[in-house]
């Protein structure tokens, strides 16, 4: 039994294999007490052999497993998530709670290159999260909002209080606010889809993390990259998934 770990900002996700099937998936936020939330998430798992990824890798190091416990990086992982579903992917685009990464990949999932905004929640779940919040809207609910725009209105800022004063500009000038979330959207668009370029991704693409959730940001991802990104079933464990994919190299 091998167990991956995504240990996030946000959140954190495991993914148990045995053999090549996925025996168990379990997402939890990761809070302010996240070595506590580690032992929630690994209640009942006894694996033999333990890969963690994410910014807090180091939590599973130090867990105690009674296992041999390894740690990869967040661009191997994600990389390796992606292709095991989709082998002809040439990139991939993870947004997650805050931070984004372009990866660009070669044959058999080889990272040629990658970016990482990592430093400023500009352009992440958690953007899109405050300003769902703005809108008095379920975050859940945000893309479906946007998507009923009667036009795509241009935001200037990826500050999110920035972005946040000028859709407050624009709901005062008498914008239809559901234009104002389509522009919103756009703009996290415009600068992930030049992540990719700079990094030289080419499609097929794969969307993974939990914005690829959101319908609207798959719709104008699709009208940026001029083709239809790759959507794991479940984009938010691309991580923990390719963590555990990551034990059998």
């Amino acid at each position: 039994m091998i167990a991956g770990i995504d240990i996030g900002s946000r959140s954190m996700e495991l993914v148990v294999l045995e053999g090549e099937e996925i025996t168990l998936s379990r997402r939890l936020p990761t809070t302010f007490d996240p070595r506590k939330q580690l032992v929630n998430l690994l209640e009942g798992v006894r694996p033999s052999h333990v890969v963690a990824t994410g910014y807090g890798r180091q939590l599973a190091a130090g867990y105690g497993f009674d296992a041999d416990v390894q740690t990869v990086t967040e661009i191997k992982a994600h990389a390796r998530g992606a292709v095991h579903f989709f082998p002809e992917a040439r990139a991939v685009l993870d947004i997650g709670g805050q931070d984004t990464k372009a990866i660009a990949l070669g044959p058999n999932g080889r990272v040629l290159k990658f970016e990482m905004n990592d430093r400023c929640a500009a352009g992440t779940g958690k953007f899109l999260e405050h300003l769902a919040n703005v809108f008095q809207i379920p975050v859940e609910e945000f893309g479906d909002y946007a998507l009923a725009g009667e036009k795509c209105l241009t935001i200037n800022s990826m500050c999110t209080v920035f972005a946040e004063t000028e859709a407050t500009s624009l709901m005062a000038g008498g914008e239809q606010p559901q234009s104002i979330a389509l522009g919103l959207h756009a703009s996290v668009v415009a600068r992930t889809a030049n992540m990719l370029r700079r990094v030289g991704g080419a499609t097929p693409v794969v969307f993974a993390g939990g914005v690829a959730r959101n319908p609207c940001m798959v719709r104008l991802m699709s009208e940026a990259l001029e083709a239809v990104p790759l959507i794991p079933e479940n984009p938010d464990m691309n991580g923990a998934l390719g963590a555990a994919l990551c034990a059998k190299l």
